[in-house]
């Protein structure tokens, strides 16, 4: 088994002494770090390599997130962190299907939340911005984007940035959104937008989109501004998904050359 950094380890031992080596168990479920469950903690080593263009992998960023967010039953809390680990409380639960209803309704709370405009990276924001960033990363032979609708920015709200499947838990108080390392302060379509990706869908579940999954996010989230923003959006945003599908997948990622079907099939 990989072990993480002598300083988790360390900061591990002072969270619990009595943790014995039989305790450490690997998770399942992520694609870009390294996680354990640990007695009652998660330990979660940050790959730097893992990063790309659309996803970043920034545990400073992760840890700001869960300080700021858990308070609010947004996310875990924060135990400890370094570097390039970070160790936060357990949740029980387990991977969030079927009504998209409590999901919507749990981002819209994230994306209400009164943070300092500053809190996480600006993301791209606007129609213009956001085909520029897709752009700016999309392999040459990619199929064109579709139009830009010509929105412009909106005031920058909390984002998640990473919201697929594997990245919601159900819990017994409601879901809770887990693997912060690339939060933002940008649109709420974008979080809308990713979970309604097929490509992320199929990635993180094995499964196509249900029919109506869409539909079913889109009626339940609080906001109809938002929501006809994010439905004027979502196809850009499913382009760049499909741009980092390809980036992934020209890496040599057989995963995304597939995903990169699927979301190019829902254009």
């Amino acid at each position: 088994m990989k072990t993480p950094p002598s300083a988790a380890l360390a900061a591990l031992a002072r969270l619990d002494p009595s943790l014995q080596p039989g305790d450490w168990q690997a998770m399942d479920g992520g694609r870009s770090n390294a996680v354990w469950r640990v007695g009652r903690f998660v330990v979660k080593h940050h790959r730097p390599d893992a990063a790309s263009p659309l996803f970043p992998n920034d545990p400073m960023a992760e840890a700001k997130a869960l300080t700021l967010l858990s308070p609010l039953g947004l996310a875990p809390r924060l135990r400890a962190n370094g570097a390039d680990w970070i160790i936060y409380d357990h949740a029980q639960g387990s991977i969030w299907q079927g009504d998209p209803a409590p999901v919507a309704r749990m981002l819209h709370r994230l994306h209400s939340a009164a943070l300092p405009p500053d809190a996480f990276r600006p993301l791209p924001n606007g129609s213009a911005a956001l085909l520029a960033h897709a752009i700016s990363f999309a392999p040459p032979d990619l199929p064109p984007p579709p139009p830009d609708p010509g929105l412009p920015p909106v005031a920058p709200r909390p984002v998640h940035a990473d919201v697929v499947p594997g990245n919601i838990l159900a819990t017994p108080s409601g879901p809770l959104l887990i693997d912060w390392q690339c939060p933002g302060m940008g649109d709420p379509a974008e979080d809308l937008a990713t979970l309604t990706s097929p490509a992320m869908m199929w990635l993180y579940t094995g499964r196509i989109v249900p029919v109506g999954w869409a539909a079913a996010l889109f009626a339940a989230y609080p906001s109809a501004e938002i929501v006809t923003r994010s439905r004027a959006l979502r196809p850009l945003y499913l382009w760049r998904i499909a741009a980092h599908c390809a980036w992934k997948a020209a890496r040599g990622d057989a995963d995304y050359a597939r995903a990169l079907q699927i979301e190019l099939a829902a254009l």
